[in-house]
């Protein structure tokens, strides 16, 4: 990849997620009669479009297959190049759309993700991407869909699914639909726009989050204006950095906890294979906070920070979560040297706030952003 490559040619690519539901939406095509189709139109969860190339398929009513090949731009991570099919099947005029994973598509066999236990690794905006794909060419009949990845489990060996419990094949995945270069390169050229357009509207407070995923819980639930949020991707330090270089007063960092409780632990560069500390953090931070053995043992043994958050809820530990939030606000400001006032609100998966700080809350009303902690 070009080193000097202009910021404005970063080619953007597509989830696995979206490979799916086109590969999902491409099968009914051809199921209805269409053979022709070079290329299917899906929906994205932001109401925008993709238009993605079909590799090809074939027809054998009551039930047609088709192949998108997976493209991740100029961010191509494992994943890029393979094979996703969708097998479309026709069951009655009328029902549900089924959907499972089927060859090379992991099943979960841990608590603590997205999914049930038992269930194929698909995930929620993925399965819903794909429903509502498959409900543009047959709006109301019962059909079975079966996403199949040929390659999927030799390259799930190349992942961190086997140490969360999803084994037998990668997850299907994704948030908003679209790869976004977050390599470091194309992230210092393609994001700090967005800190100087901040600027531009006048805020002195931003939020930081990790992703599309934070973004949207900060826009939907907090009523944040799109202009005061930056996607940091894993650069949490150099964003840190870059905020208080020019001018920023006060940063909410919001996120999920499996990303922010690593800032807890004085991480500022998040990405899984440069630190993943993310239970050895909350387990050390437990244990001080004298949970017993059997707890923090019981605590280790969680594939995902989600899975422990929640057993921490249900043990009555909130006030845990909450230090952490703390923690990492105090270890963000001393990372600036002070020149910024942080706060912290870490999410579960369906953005929910388990952990905060009081700065934050200050922050979020001096705003006039709102708060608020319904599921």
């Amino acid at each position: 990849m070009a080193r000097d490559k202009d910021r404005h040619t970063w080619r953007e690519g597509y989830t696995t997620g979206s490979c799916a539901a086109g590969a999902a939406k491409a099968a009914c095509l051809f199921l209805r009669g269409d053979s022709s189709a070079k290329k299917v139109e899906i929906p994205l969860p932001n109401s925008a479009r993709l238009t993605i190339p079909v590799q090809g398929g074939e027809t054998r009513y009551p039930e047609a297959r088709a192949i998108i090949i997976k493209d991740g731009g100029d961010d191509a991570d494992i994943t890029h190049g393979l094979e996703i099919h969708a097998t479309a099947r026709f069951l009655s005029p009328q029902g549900e759309v089924h959907i499972r994973g089927g060859k090379g598509v992991g099943t979960v066999t841990k608590k603590g993700l997205a999914i049930s236990v038992g269930e194929s690794a698909i995930n929620p905006v993925p399965r819903k991407m794909i429903r509502e794909a498959v409900r543009e060419v047959f709006p109301e009949e019962e059909l079975e869909i079966i996403i199949e990845v040929p390659d999927g489990e030799t390259t799930a060996l190349r992942t961190l699914n086997p140490r969360l419990g999803v084994m037998g094949g990668i997850s299907i995945l994704g948030t908003s639909g679209i790869v976004r270069p977050m390599s470091e390169e194309a992230f210092k050229t393609s994001i700090l726009p967005e800190l100087d357009q901040a600027i531009a509207y006048g805020h002195k407070t931003i939020v930081l989050t990790p992703g599309h995923y934070g973004y949207r819980v900060a826009t939907e639930r907090f009523k944040v204006p799109a202009e005061a949020i930056i996607q940091m991707s894993n650069f949490v330090g150099y964003m840190l950095e870059e905020a208080a270089y020019r001018g920023i007063e006060k940063v909410i960092l919001l996120g999920h906890i499996g990303k922010l409780i690593k800032v807890s632990g004085g991480i500022f560069h998040t990405h899984n294979r440069v630190a993943d500390a993310r239970m050895e953090v909350l387990v050390a931070h437990a244990a001080l906070a004298g949970l017993n053995i059997e707890t923090l043992k019981h605590l280790a043994e969680f594939p995902t920070a989600e899975g422990a958050t929640i057993e921490l809820l249900n043990l009555g530990e909130q006030k845990l979560l909450h230090h952490l939030a703390h923690l990492a606000s105090e270890r963000a400001k001393a990372f600036t040297f002070d020149r910024l006032s942080v706060g912290t609100v870490m999410t579960l998966l369906n953005g929910r706030p388990v952990g905060w700080d009081q700065k934050a809350l200050k922050m979020i009303e001096e705003q006039g952003w709102e708060w608020s902690l319904e599921p």
